[in-house]
C-alpha cells in the first residue's frame, strides 16, 4: 500500500490519500476522541500526540495538528498507523455511522429553496472543497440567511472566511435571489 499525502490551503491539516474508498458516501469530522466512538480508524489516529482532529472524505483522510506540534513527525506516525490498519481490513466506521455519513443530503421534504441550497453546494461547492481536504456541510436557511459547517481543512482555515463570503456566498445569491448572507456554524 501506498499512501500519498497532499497540502491543503490550511497549514495545520494535511490530506492523506490511501488509495482505497474511506467512506462510501458522506464524510465525517471528529474533533475529539470521544467524537470518533464509532469509528475505529479515527480513535487510533486521535492515540498520535498532536492530533486535533480527523476527517473522513470517500478517498481520503485529512488530519488536522496542534499549533505546537511539527509535521516533520507527525506525517510519519499518521502514514504508519493508516496503512497498518488499512492493510489488516479493520473498519474505518461502524455500520451506524456509514448511515449517518450521508446526513446533510437533501430531502424530499426540503422546501424549494433548501434544495436549490443543497443542489448547488452538492454540484459546485463540495467537489473543490473536498480536493483540499474538506467539506462543507448545509445546516439550515433562515430569513434570507444559510447557515454552513466548516468540516476538515476548512474547519480553521485561514482563507475559510473569503470562501464563504466572496465565493459561496457570491454564488448562492446569484442563483437564489432569497439568500441575503452566508454564515459559518461554529462546533
Amino acid at each position: 500500500m501506498f499512501i500519498q499525502t497532499e497540502a491543503t490551503p490550511n497549514p495545520a491539516t494535511v490530506k492523506f490519500l490511501p488509495g482505497q474508498t474511506i467512506l462510501e458516501k458522506g464524510t465525517m469530522d471528529f474533533q475529539t476522541l470521544e467524537s470518533a466512538s464509532e469509528a475505529p480508524l479515527a480513535q487510533r489516529l486521535f492515540t498520535l500526540q498532536g492530533v486535533r482532529g480527523v476527517f473522513f472524505g470517500h478517498d481520503f483522510v485529512s488530519v488536522t495538528k496542534d499549533d505546537d506540534t511539527d509535521w516533520i513527525m507527525l506525517k510519519s506516525m499518521v502514514m504508519a498507523m493508516l496503512m497498518e490498519h488499512l492493510s489488516t481490513g479493520q473498519p474505518i466506521v461502524s455500520e451506524s455511522a456509514k448511515q449517518a455519513a450521508g446526513a446533510g443530503d437533501a430531502h424530499e421534504d426540503d422546501d424549494e429553496i433548501v434544495a436549490q441550497i443543497k443542489e448547488l453546494l452538492e454540484t459546485r461547492v463540495r467537489p473543490a472543497v473536498a480536493m483540499d481536504g474538506g467539506d462543507i456541510v448545509f445546516e439550515s436557511f433562515t430569513d434570507g440567511i444559510v447557515f454552513l459547517r466548516m468540516q476538515g481543512a476548512c474547519a480553521g482555515c485561514p482563507s475559510s472566511t473569503a470562501t464563504l463570503k466572496s465565493g459561496i456566498e457570491n454564488m448562492l445569491k446569484h442563483f437564489i435571489p432569497e439568500v441575503e448572507e452566508v454564515r459559518p456554524v461554529e462546533y
